[in-house]
């Protein structure tokens, strides 16, 4: 009886162990990736959608098949209207099933659009996993989507983890049932071996799982098919495998009749530069698949987000404020081909039109002014002393309204010039000093933009800033970006937060700010043309300043 007692007891912490390892194996899985971020995860995509600037979020579907919610944020000076919404599969697979055909619409819904900026949302049905497409059709045009649906994928470790702590349970099972009704103690030694042996690859498995690199993912490595989604591993792959592309091409197909003033909408084609062959491959990069910059001739700056209408099409559109000429640029990221710099060799040009339309006036340097009848004070730290510059106005004091500025497309705008009562020394601190910030230095702009902590992430991050330089004097801004030599996107430091449930906050939550700061190192000396960026209460605040930078002591910046 003390051999039958002890066996009893072994079996019982043999069984303990085992539940505890196989609840391991199952929660420490980790989560499979999808168009550069872990599934399960939300998926923000900023669309200029005519004259709607829009955020699209298309929220993580939790079981297949089953509900997938789309919420849509408006900005302000977003037109009211109706959009309708279709969820569209495109995968193709080997395996036939009885699901609609690819390209057949599987769900669809409405949303009216209200006057005021907000959320708002609908619920649509997805039916299987893999690459999908969410048409956003706003009545004249339709932005084509691209997203995936995640499938719960068991990695071999994992599933050999499984197995062999299934096998170890059900052997254990076994050799306590021969040693209370067989009273054969030394049977149950045959399935107690076979348990040892199933929970020595159960735990081998469970320890293997956290650390097996993962196969290329459909999404940032591979073009999606419903097979690499739900199949990864059984996807034959050759032994050595090249997943880099070569680079993009953008053509811009100008506006045929432009004139200032009115609505202006142009097209862009992406081609691959190996084979000519339309791109169709951009992946979602901080929040949008492309970031499109036009600066007008006196400097006026749209950053925009094209909508997909084919395959390597897209299509944009915003209101020329002016005559001249127009300078382009866009930014991508391919699959396999990293992150991309396009710049439009011809920009396009716009010819007069309505009396009313005005340039945008000359933006001053650092210092205070007022931007949508919000105190902005811009100032930099490090530059050739190391320490916080003193601007007038880097306190934060309250600047006097100001003369009207000039707005863009999607809530940005010029800034409003200080008023003439501030004075002739303040006046003269916002004017650009060389003396401040010298090339080859590690600078750090501070934007604050109010009092207040209610700033929204946009496009993930808390601030954006776009750099242009160094420019010519007396040369039209828009002819003079075109063909500068440096172009930079800055995100603000301190980026916000993605690691929750659901990945990053979207733009309902006004909790960031007041103060935005951006690091960058100028590359050379010279005048430079500055525009922050940030969101608040719904609005995107568009700052531009100019910015001297200095030649440092010695000579050239170290190369």
């Amino acid at each position: 009886m003390k051999t039958y007692g002890f066996l009893l007891r072994v079996s019982t912490v043999l069984l303990i162990v085992l539940v505890v390892l196989t609840a391991g194996a199952v929660t420490g899985g980790r989560p499979a990736w999808a168009d550069g971020a872990p599934a399960g995860q939300d998926l923000h995509i900023s669309q200029t959608l005519g004259a709607r600037e829009l955020t699209v979020v298309v929220r993580r579907a939790d079981a297949v098949p089953g509900p997938l919610r789309v919420d849509v944020i408006t900005h302000a000076g977003t037109p009211a209207g109706r959009l309708a919404l279709r969820v569209i599969p495109t995968g193709a697979s080997t395996a036939a099933g009885e699901l609609p055909a690819a390209g057949s619409v599987v769900a669809e819904g409405t949303l009216d659009l209200g006057a005021v900026p907000g959320y708002h949302g609908v619920t649509l049905r997805v039916d299987r996993p893999g690459p999908w497409e969410l048409a956003v059709d706003d009545g004249e045009r339709v932005a084509r989507i691209p997203f995936i649906v995640p499938a719960r994928v068991v990695t071999p470790p994992e599933f050999a983890a499984y197995v062999g702590f299934t096998a170890a349970g059900a052997l254990l099972l076994v050799a306590l049932a021969l040693v209370v009704w067989a009273r054969r103690w030394w049977l149950s030694l045959f399935p107690a071996g076979g348990m040892v042996a199933a929970a020595a690859v159960g735990v081998t498995g469970a320890l293997l799982s956290a650390t097996t690199p993962l196969p290329p993912q459909a999404g940032p490595d591979l073009d999606p098919t419903i097979d690499n989604v739900t199949a990864p591993y059984s996807v034959k792959r050759p032994p050595l495998e090249d997943l880099s592309r070569p680079p993009v091409n953008m053509h811009l197909r100008p506006p045929e009749e432009a004139s200032a003033g009115r609505r202006v909408e142009f097209d862009l084609l992406l081609t691959d530069g190996a084979t000519g062959r339309p791109v169709d491959d951009l992946l979602v990069h901080d929040s949008a698949l492309i970031h499109l910059i036009v600066v007008s001739p006196s400097g006026r700056l749209w950053h925009l987000h094209p909508v997909r209408i084919g395959r390597g099409h897209y299509q944009v559109s915003l209101v020329a404020g002016e005559a001249g000429h127009y300078a382009v640029t866009a930014e991508v990221a391919r699959r396999g081909g990293g992150v991309q710099l396009l710049r439009s060799a011809t920009g396009f040009e716009v010819g007069p039109g309505l009396a009313h339309a005005v340039p945008a006036p000359e933006p001053k340097g650092l210092g205070l002014r007022e931007v949508d009848g919000t105190a902005v004070d811009l100032s930099v730290t490090g530059g050739a002393y190391g320490e916080a510059t003193g601007i007038a106005g880097s306190n934060g004091t309250p600047g006097t309204p100001g003369t009207p500025g000039t707005e863009g497309v999607s809530g940005g705008s010029a800034a409003k010039g200080v008023s003439a009562e501030a004075g002739a020394a303040k006046e003269a601190a916002v004017e650009p000093s060389a003396t401040e910030v010298v090339a080859g230095q590690a600078t750090t702009i501070n934007a604050k933009i109010g009092d207040t902590a209610d700033l929204q992430p946009w496009l993930g991050m808390e601030g954006h800033m776009i750099v242009v330089g160094p420019l010519p004097e007396g040369k039209p801004v828009g002819k003079a970006t075109e063909s500068a030599p440096i172009w930079a996107h800055v995100h603000a430091m301190g980026a916000v937060r993605k690691d929750g449930v659901g990945g990053q906050p979207d733009e309902t939550v006004a909790a960031f700010g007041p103060t935005v700061r951006f690091t960058y190192t100028f590359p050379q000396p010279g005048r430079y043309r500055l525009w922050v960026q940030a969101e608040r209460n719904y609005s995107i605040v568009t700052v531009p300043a100019i910015l001297d930078v200095g030649r440092p002591e010695g000579g050239d910046p170290p190369a």
